[in-house]
């Protein structure tokens, strides 16, 4: 019998127990940066220097931070379940806990690509490169001559790979929902793509400003929310 299938949706919250900091919790980044100037296609035009300092200020942090229980626990959902990851987030601590297919949404902390490439918003990565956690400066150019930039998403781009997340969630058995306040779109939408009776949970301390009648909402951090997670699961 096959393993039933649970899209597992994650954003900031899932991260912030592992002391990464969240773009828009209080004491985040949005506080320290104009999300303009780091997080924005026009930010990055008017000064590429800006947003590589910011971005290599952030691997460094992220090197740094190890995956929570949280993280944890959704890998070993997989031992039970067919699972795929999607998330908003940026960092690499799905990948460090063990989980294997991961749609990463907005982008990769540790990855970088051509300035002007063939990245042209379908999902193709052939011209991306991984740097781990190194430094990337201005003058640092791709194989095809052009300033290598983040692997991020900015405001101001199309989600390439939202396609493949609206995807994965219609095939789902079962939707999770991690740390997320379904404030950011087109990531907060995706819960609507979930087929008719298919239940839905979402783990996060604040209310949430959706109404959806197959909803059960977890009040709770991520790491406290999945272990009441698993109990659930684990007794239907």
């Amino acid at each position: 019998m096959p393993k039933k299938k649970i899209a597992v949706l994650t954003g900031a919250g899932v991260s912030a127990e592992s002391g990464f900091a969240t773009f828009r919790d209080s004491g985040g980044l949005w506080e320290q940066y104009d999300v303009n100037d780091v997080a924005s296609i026009e930010g990055w035009y008017r000064n590429r220097q800006l947003v590589l300092n910011f971005y290599n200020g952030l691997r460094v942090q992220l090197r740094d931070a190890k995956p929570n229980a949280a993280h944890i626990a959704i890998a070993e959902l997989e031992k039970d379940y067919d699972v795929t990851v999607i998330t908003q987030n940026v960092d690499n601590l799905h990948e460090r806990a063990g989980s294997t297919r991961i749609v990463h949404l907005h982008g990769e902390l540790t990855k970088v690509r051509p300035e002007d490439g063939i990245y042209d918003h379908t999902g193709s990565e052939a011209e991306v490169i991984d740097v781990g956690y190194d430094a990337v400066h201005l003058g640092d150019k791709a194989p095809n001559g052009s300033q290598l930039r983040p692997h991020i998403v900015f405001f101001g781009e199309a989600v390439p790979k939202i396609e493949k997340a609206i995807d994965v969630v219609e095939a789902a058995d079962i939707l999770l929902i991690v740390g997320t306040s379904l404030q950011v779109y087109p990531a907060a939408g995706l819960y609507r793509y979930a087929k008719h009776g298919v239940p839905i949970y979402i783990i996060d301390p604040k209310p949430v400003p959706v109404y959806d009648p197959r909803l059960t909402h977890i009040q709770e951090v991520a790491t406290k929310g999945m272990e009441k997670f698993m109990e659930i699961i684990k007794n239907q």
